[in-house]
């Protein structure tokens, strides 16, 4: 497993080189000119280029490129460009309110998501199997940003059951975090289902399914031990591919309700053209990327003795 891991890093190392380049090129071709923000309405032409030696932006796209990889080495990203504060202080200010929401609603959603999938392929062509498969479709077919601003005004202007704008940290948090999970859950449920549905069918109709019912196995115990058990793969991959957006954060989430998490922080970066900070979380997500995929693949060994780290 050890050399399995470490080839498997080895590999991930030409990725890593091709995001940070890819990148650096984007933000260079499309990223602006952050000192026409930073200096306000009018600079001089002597103001701007001494903000472009101090920033950096005077040295060619090669060297740009070695002090990027020297960066993300060290994990030392300097300070952020808008704001003059370390960009390490900006991720672990930003980190807990992104976790405290992603991690509730990712648990939550999988969970109700995967026991949703068993009951309804276990009933497959019953009204409750149409009924939940409708309602998801239903579910997938709606923007994002309707449910969010009808949650919004449902839930927090009308009902006046939830904070509309806000975080505090500590226990109170929660409140402000509800009504985001809620509408999390309900966004992510769809997609679930319909996916687990699809490979619960696959394994209901296998004969250890017959046989475990022959034995006199309660229907509970063939769903979620026996039929759960051999659904682990798909249902890994599918929940690694999320993990790292769980901790890079949830755009519209923080954005909409006035979280401060790494969300929020990347898309005042990228508005901002505050590189520093945009290739520390540019390299975090791909870093996770990366790692959450080598996690995928041992626990696929894990959870199917039949499939051998090679």
């Amino acid at each position: 497993m050890i050399v399995f891991i470490l080839r498997k890093l080895a590999t991930a190392v030409p990725v890593l080189l091709g995001v940070a380049f890819i990148t650096l090129v984007l933000f260079d071709v499309a990223g602006g000119d952050p000192c026409l923000i930073k200096l306000g309405k009018n600079p001089s032409e002597e103001e701007v280029q001494l903000c472009h030696q101090a920033l950096g932006l005077d040295q060619g796209l090669f060297w740009q490129y070695l002090d990027f990889l020297r960066q993300t080495a060290t994990l030392d990203f300097g300070e952020s460009w808008s704001y003059d504060t370390p960009v390490r202080e900006m991720f672990a200010r930003g980190l807990g309110p992104t976790l405290s929401l992603t991690v509730p609603a990712f648990l939550l959603g999988s969970a109700i998501a995967v026991a949703l999938a068993l009951l309804v392929a276990f009933y497959r062509g019953t009204w409750l199997d149409r009924v939940v498969t409708a309602g998801a479709i239903a579910g997938i077919s709606v923007s994002s940003l309707i449910y969010i601003l009808v949650g919004q005004w449902l839930f927090a202007d009308q009902l006046k059951l939830f904070p509309i704008w806000g975080y505090e940290f500590g226990p109170r948090a929660v409140s402000f975090l509800a009504l985001p999970i809620l509408i999390w859950i309900a966004l992510s449920v769809g997609t679930d289902v319909r996916y687990f549905r699809t490979v619960a069918l696959e394994e209901i109709g296998q004969d250890y399914v017959r046989t475990a019912r022959a034995k006199g196995i309660s229907e509970l115990r063939v769903l979620f031990v026996h039929v759960l058990r051999n659904c682990a793969v798909p249902i890994v991959t599918r929940m690694t591919v999320i993990m790292p957006f769980l901790i890079t954060g949830s755009f519209l989430m923080e954005i909409f309700f006035g979280i401060p998490g790494l969300g929020s922080t990347l898309y005042t970066a990228i508005t901002n053209s505050d590189l520093p900070v945009v290739k520390a979380l540019t390299m975090l997500g791909a870093t996770l990327y990366v790692l959450f995929n080598i996690l995928a693949d041992v626990l696929y060994a894990v959870f199917d003795p039949r499939i051998r780290l090679s």
